[in-house]
């Protein structure tokens, strides 16, 4: 297995923040050069801002919650990106650096807006009577991310999970293992629930201090959405937590029951070595169980040349 390396880590999140300035950079231009709709060729620019995520979504939010609600999902992305660099046994440098053009690429655009409110578009694409929806360079590069995970995904699949070296049983010790993703989700869902109360009452008491007369309106309008996307996304970071907790379950699980395989089998004469999984914790054991072998073996031949020769 190729360890990752300093250099390689830097390449990895040097990336990211290639793709973000390259995105902001061709923003900042055409922010200052385009002024009108013009083609040349195959590609045209047009100034235009979306206020939503991809093909407008979220456009029809509050403007408060809309920036919000698309700049957390950014930081959970990042927190997603984190935890698979982490899970990944191998160095696949295509996957890994497709991650990052990725993660890159949907950063710019979350930048636009935490900063603007919305995102700048100026790129169209035209040919054969059709025309694009207008488009950034983020937007472009986030393909490129897209086709290089999808390609490490189908031509380097039996580095990602090698049969070879593959467990069968999903749930190794499955009373361990649901605790620990349990014990996880809770701490997770204690945070959100934390976070939750603060932000509700937050926004409650901001829209009651600043509307005069009757705020109820406006807090339907804005408490309603807020509590219903809080709910999506405490949903799919706990269940990111669960799954989280039952892969790193999983390689504290799995080599401790291996070991446990590996002496009844030393016990019983069957001769084998120890290998664990690429990425399980306790790679130490290796070293431990062959020690014993060893030990094992030298008892083994001492207590053959004690015994004395049967007399004939």
């Amino acid at each position: 297995m190729e360890p990752m390396t300093k250099k390689k880590w830097s390449l990895v999140y040097g990336l990211i923040l290639l793709v973000i300035a390259v995105d902001q950079g061709t923003k900042i231009w055409a922010l200052n050069n385009i002024h009108q709709l013009e083609f040349h060729g195959f590609f045209g620019f047009v100034l235009h801002r979306n206020p939503g995520a991809i093909l407008g979504t979220f456009a029809d939010l509050p403007p408060l919650l809309r920036v919000v609600s698309l700049s957390t999902a950014g930081a959970f992305l990042i927190f997603l990106f984190g935890i698979l660099q982490y899970l990944l046994p191998r160095s696949l440098m295509i996957l890994r650096c497709g991650m990052s053009i990725l993660l890159g690429g949907i950063l710019g655009n979350v930048w636009d807006r935490v900063t603007e409110g919305a995102v700048v578009d100026f790129i169209l694409l035209r040919g054969f009577g059709w025309t694009s929806p207008a488009f950034n360079m983020a937007d472009a590069i986030q393909w490129v991310g897209y086709a290089m995970v999808v390609y490490s995904l189908t031509a380097q699949a039996h580095l990602i999970w090698p049969d070879k070296n593959a467990r069968r049983n999903f749930w190794i010790n499955p009373s361990f293992q649901l605790k620990y993703c349990f014990i996880l989700s809770l701490i997770g869902l204690s945070f959100a629930i934390i976070s939750g109360v603060f932000s509700y009452s937050y926004l409650q008491i901001t829209i009651d201090d600043l509307v005069l007369g009757s705020p109820q309106l406006m807090e339907r309008r804005f408490l309603i959405p807020f509590f219903q996307t809080y709910l999506v996304m405490t949903f799919v970071f706990l269940l990111a937590l669960f799954v989280l907790g039952r892969v790193l379950s999983h390689r504290i699980a799995g080599p401790i029951y291996a070991f446990e395989k590996f002496l009844e089998d030393l016990l019983e004469g069957k001769d084998r070595d120890l290998r664990l999984r690429a990425g399980d914790e306790f790679k130490h054991l290796e070293e431990v169980a062959e020690k014993i072998k060893i030990k094992l073996e030298e008892a083994r031949q001492i207590k053959k040349e004690e015994t004395p020769a049967p007399l004939d």
